[in-house]
């Protein structure tokens, strides 16, 4: 472990203002909706991330990678940011661009809901459409035609080939994971988008103690409603996502997953997008099974960026 601590890159200038209040999210226990399924001596938490700056654990990581493009002078006045995204990135990036004085250019697909939309035009972004019918991956190669185009003018961060991405969960999701389980985590349950998340966090968790079971979910159809997720057998794989890194994988179910989202306001009070939902169902799932653990999962935004979205909200 100390020898990847030592390869990470670091920020010499302290974080202030908004830019520090990323992070050190909440990690709550699940009771209500676990009544019933788990064994006396197994606990549930999540850690949520829509107590971020901009919403969702997408923070951690565009915050990441335009400072470790800066540290690395790639990044230089008067350049545009580029880069692809569903939505939740791109916002991160949007808050922390004006923050640092840059300009955005997202590559997002049409179809992308109002909500997050109209919140990355309030941002000042410079939003690209995509075809929607080619999801995530037809925003993905856009942006890599428009990099190609001006190199000089624009920087593109490329969050899927990223290292600073999951390097953001190796030096804060992680730790503070380790930090608010005081040690005592056995099972780690993230969905995969980018796989940053997942990645990192995994990675240093099994630095800590190697008996701590990795458990990575993707939706178990490539067509689902899972927002923000791959299906990694028909997408395009991120370069940073390690397969070899999960003990065990899960297929999330579209229609169980919204109706945790549902259970989750109603019975929690913690009102969650639909990746949340997913992520709830796996750590169900898995900590139904144990008889003793503590496992822990990731929420990565509120449901308030999918007012406009019926079929998640429910009658």
């Amino acid at each position: 472990m100390v020898a990847l601590q030592r390869a990470l890159p670091h920020h010499a200038t302290p974080l202030t203002g908004l830019l520090a209040r990323v992070g050190n999210t909440p990690l709550v226990q699940l009771s209500r909706v676990t009544e019933g399924r788990l064994a006396p001596g197994v606990k549930l938490f999540a850690k949520l991330e829509s107590f971020n700056p901009g919403g969702s654990v997408k923070d951690r990581a565009a915050l990441s990678m335009i400072l470790q493009a800066e540290a690395s002078g790639r990044l230089r006045p008067g350049m545009t940011l580029l880069d692809s995204s569903s939505g939740n990135t791109g916002i991160a990036y949007g808050w922390i661009a004006a923050q640092r004085g840059y300009k955005l250019k997202l590559c997002l697909p049409a179809n992308a809901n109002v909500e997050r939309k109209a919140t990355l035009r309030a941002y000042g972004v410079e939003i690209i459409e995509t075809d929607p019918l080619e999801g995530s991956d037809g925003a993905i190669a856009v942006a890599r035609r428009l990099a190609a185009q001006d190199p000089e003018g624009l920087l593109y961060l490329d969050q899927y080939s990223n290292d600073a991405n999951w390097q953001a969960h190796f030096r804060g999701t992680g730790p503070e994971i380790w930090r608010d389980t005081g040690g005592q985590v056995t099972h780690w349950v993230a969905c995969l988008g980018t796989s940053g998340t997942f990645t990192g966090t995994a990675r240093f968790l099994k630095a800590q103690n190697p008996d701590v079971v990795a458990v990575s979910v993707q939706p178990d159809s490539p067509f689902h409603g899972l927002e923000g997720l791959k299906h990694m057998e028909t997408a395009l794989v991120p370069a940073i996502y390690d397969p070899g890194l999960a003990d065990l994988n899960l297929g999330a179910p579209t229609e169980e997953s919204l109706a945790l989202v549902r259970r989750l306001a109603r019975e929690e009070g913690l009102f969650v997008g639909p990746s949340a939902g997913a992520a709830a169902w796996a750590a169900l799932e898995l900590a139904s099974t144990l008889t003793e653990g503590v496992v822990v999962t990731l929420f990565p935004d509120g449901g308030e960026r999918y007012l406009s979205e019926a079929h998640i909200l429910g009658g």
